[in-house]
């Protein structure tokens, strides 16, 4: 008999990264959306430890005037701890967010045994450092600091020095960068698929492209963050951008990614529940997920 293969569902209910109040009911929103249900039916033995513990943000006003580093430093700390004991039984962990800070430390924890390509699905850049950031968010800061840019208590998370290195990378969605940050990513060496890029040449052409691009590395980390999906198809986001991915053109690539054989983690981030309507948000990313681990229309 075949065993089934493992899910285990890790939730980060951080809002601390961000401005906009409601990001840390998404793994609720998530589960509510019948996700262990979908990857059952899928064939998955699905494991969902809960969520990792989270300070509320009223909790935290000393830290407040500097972004709430310490707290979303312990955060990441404890969430590539979960990252790497999951990789180590050998689920195939699924992080739900809160905002997109909690890449740094799931990446970083899956990626203590054995490197990753990363598949950075985005309507942003996530490339600020503290030069370039108006707001000092970390949400937005996520994508540098796996690449040993900014703040060194977050670079650090999970051992000394960059996370990744810029050919492990490949964005896609990408749509609303802020001027600093656009310099920043065009020095980078990271490949980057602009909206404009699916436009002219087709999700089909962008995601296999991506793959090949990340062909040196045998396992595959996919952090989806849901303002990558135009507005129509997600509301239930804290920064929305008009013009992303279309529903088909996300299942599209999860189904091409799914193909490839190479998923070995996921990251869904910055559904707001709060902002949504009848947790369409939640349920889309649910379909999405689903067909990253083997949906098939026939």
């Amino acid at each position: 008999m075949l065993m089934k293969k493992a899910v285990q569902i890790i939730g980060v209910p951080i809002d601390l990264g961000q401005s906009h109040r409601g990001v840390d009911l998404g793994p609720g929103a998530l589960r509510y959306a019948g996700l262990a249900a979908r990857l059952e039916q899928l064939g998955y033995e699905v494991y969902d430890s809960g969520n990792l513990k989270v300070p509320v943000r009223e909790s935290l006003s000393s830290e407040r005037q500097n972004n709430y580093l310490p707290s979303i430093k312990a955060i990441c700390e404890d969430v590539c701890l979960a990252g790497q004991k999951a990789v180590e039984q050998g689920h195939i962990p699924i992080f739900l967010g809160g905002d997109h800070s909690i890449a740094v430390g799931t990446i970083a924890g899956v990626t203590q045994q054995q490197p990753a390509g990363v598949l950075w699905i985005d309507a942003h850049g996530d490339f600020n450092t503290m030069e370039t950031s108006s707001s000092g968010n970390i949400h937005g800061m996520a994508l540098a600091l796996l690449l040993g840019q900014g703040y060194p208590d977050l670079v650090e998370i999970g051992g000394p020095g960059a996370t990744l290195q810029p050919e492990d990378i490949v964005m896609i969605g990408v749509r609303d960068l802020d001027d600093g940050e656009r310099q920043n990513l065009r020095e980078s060496g990271v490949t980057i698929y602009t909206m404009r890029d699916v436009d002219e040449r087709g999700m089909g052409v962008v995601a296999s492209e991506a793959l090949e691009r990340l062909i040196h590395r045998e396992r595959l980390h996919v952090s989806l963050d849901v303002d990558a999906l135009d507005p129509q198809a997600s509301p239930g986001a804290g920064t929305l951008v008009p013009g992303g991915l279309t529903y088909r053109e996300g299942q599209l690539l999860m189904e091409i990614v799914a193909d490839s054989g190479r998923l070995s983690s996921l990251d869904i981030v910055e559904i707001n529940p709060i902002l949504d309507s009848l947790n369409k948000t939640a349920l889309t990313a649910v379909e999405l997920a689903a067909s990253l681990f083997g949906k098939r229309i026939i």
